[in-house]
């Protein structure tokens, strides 16, 4: 899709047409005054992956389909940091910014009747709140501690990211029934404008919970699948790989016959089913190749492997 954000897209241009953009700014560590910089010189300039920045991006505009072409070349690392931020965000600020106010709006109420439900409206919050935190807290104290493993090319037999995957629901859900409690059935009386000013807030937290998690889902899952599949088959991963054997553009055979392949028109799924390999395994061949020999097309690729007998001209 030719409107996907790229390096060489202006920042400025992104943040007003994704406002969102703003809280991924904070997150991956970014300042304003970006002036008329693309995101390829903003990220340089504050040693944030550029390529991980616009997969979040590009599926914050376009879903699942916008990460695509960025995903398997994404920054584990800086997908971590990332993610810790935005835990910091919401326990540390959004939240409880949300029940300040919805405190705010409910004790302006007068009656004891809907006083009462003012106080079970605040607990069930408070309940959501610590759930939020329990969540958060055992991914930065577990899941992020396994990741690091991977990343220092240990991989703890106890755990794979799949089982994190499988149990890792939409914490947004109960927010949204918090949302739809209060529409439905409080009745505020003098505090109509304060609760509607809350109201808002919490559809932007809910927005944005459930864009983290899919996140989560759609770009650190895969990434962290495919770091996982690296270190069990004894590839390094990017972010630790030996730069000297990367620079010399030395091929494993496995790498080779990715080569071939590729040069053959086969898809990404075709060469997974002939080399018996995942698709999650083609994806990293395929990124170490470009990141070793510095080409990034089907054309280039051709050229290299007849030149380098890989195929022949009349395969």
């Amino acid at each position: 899709m030719s409107s996907y954000y790229t390096e060489t897209t202006k920042m400025s241009d992104i943040i007003c047409e994704q406002p969102s953009t703003l809280q991924m700014m904070s997150r991956f560590g970014l300042p304003l005054g970006v002036g008329e910089k693309t995101v390829a010189e903003v990220c340089g300039l504050n040693g944030v992956d550029t390529r991980t920045f616009l997969a979040v991006a590009n599926f914050t505009k376009y879903g699942p389909e916008g990460a695509t072409d960025f995903a398997s070349e994404v920054s584990v690392e800086a997908l971590v940091s990332y993610l810790k931020q935005a835990h910091n965000y919401f326990l540390d600020f959004q939240l409880p910014s949300i029940r300040r106010k919805l405190l705010e709006a409910i004790v302006c109420t007068n009656t004891s009747e809907v006083n009462e439900v003012s106080g079970l409206i605040l607990k069930f919050y408070d309940d959501y709140m610590a759930e939020v935190r329990r969540h958060m807290q055992h991914e930065d104290r577990h899941i992020f501690t396994y990741v690091k493993s991977l990343l220092e090319g240990r991989k703890p037999a106890d755990f794979e990211i799949s089982r994190f995957a499988k149990s890792h629901t939409g914490i947004d859900r109960k927010l949204q029934e918090l949302k739809n409690i209060i529409i439905k059935y409080y009745t505020p009386g003098e505090a109509a404008d304060l609760l509607n000013t809350v109201l808002y807030d919490i559809f932007i937290c809910e927005a944005d919970l459930r864009r983290h998690c899919q996140v989560e889902d759609y770009i650190f899952v895969p990434a962290v699948q495919q770091l996982e599949e690296r270190v069990e088959e004894g590839v390094a991963a990017p972010e630790t790989a030996n730069q000297e054997q990367a620079s010399a553009g030395v091929l494993s055979e496995r790498e080779k016959e990715v080569v071939a392949c590729v040069v053959k028109g086969m898809s990404n799924k075709q060469i997974a089913d002939k080399l018996f390999i995942s698709l999650n395994t083609v994806l990293t061949h395929r990124k170490n190749i470009a990141r070793k020999l510095d080409i990034h097309s089907v054309s280039g690729l051709t050229i290299y492997a007849i030149v380098n007998s890989i195929v022949k001209l009349d395969a």
